[in-house]
């Protein structure tokens, strides 16, 4: 069942899990008015569709579910009257959204958000016409733009860390994507990207790292399936 997007707005009474977890990790979650305080300063930014935003200590995502909630009424006050490009663009912003954290059951809550985000505006737009391919390519780009990992270490937490990577979702035409994957150490290796988002549209005059791999352009309702 869709749930109400004001449910997924930030309750401050949930800024701290545990003392335990404060003291092990300093993890105190940001609460909305600092949240939505922060994200006016660069309001421009955060609606406009495609702009990238990473969040290296993601916590359950207050400030990604507001970046998204933004983006998306942007997505409906300028497609809600077509499916296809409601659909083609709401994972256009989607795939702009990047965030680490070090808690395996943040990660989980972080992605869990943003798409109960994005089924409550598809859902209310679209109801019995959804489509699960559409679902399923949402929860497939945020399973990788989401990642468990320690920002300080640039890996992922698991048994045997590996170097966090992260994918980058370009629309090539109306329909297709395409995915080049970054070593997140890459991204932060060349000073003049510490400025910029996650990967820079501002021109050819940016410094832009080499992919570690580059996949063949996919159908944007075909993602889950396509690698």
């Amino acid at each position: 069942m869709a749930q109400n997007i004001s449910d997924f707005h930030l309750n401050n009474e949930e800024q701290v899990k545990s003392k335990q977890r404060v003291a092990d990790y300093g993890e105190v979650l940001t609460g909305n008015r600092e949240v939505n305080a922060m994200l006016d300063l660069v309001k421009h930014e955060t609606e406009r569709i495609e702009s990238r935003f990473l969040e290296p200590a993601c916590g359950t995502g207050n400030f990604l579910t507001e970046i998204i909630r933004r983006k998306l009424e942007i997505v409906k006050k300028r497609y809600s009257k077509s499916q296809f490009d409601f659909e083609r663009y709401a994972i256009i912003a989607i795939s702009s959204i990047y965030g680490i954290d070090i808690q395996e059951d943040n990660v989980i809550h972080c992605r869990e958000r943003l798409f109960g985000i994005f089924e409550s505006y598809y859902m209310e737009l679209f109801k019995n016409q959804t489509k699960d391919e559409c679902r399923a390519s949402v929860q497939y780009i945020l399973r990788r733009n989401i990642i468990h990992g320690d920002a300080l270490s640039l890996q992922t937490v698991e048994a045997k860390p590996k170097p966090i990577i992260f994918s980058e979702w370009s629309p090539i035409n109306n329909h297709l994507i395409k995915r080049r994957d970054f070593t997140f150490h890459g991204l932060l290796e060349h000073e003049s990207l510490k400025e910029l988002p996650l990967f820079s549209d501002l021109g050819e005059d940016v410094f832009i790292p080499s992919p570690e791999k580059e996949y063949p352009p996919a159908h944007f309702l075909e993602l889950a399936n396509a690698y």
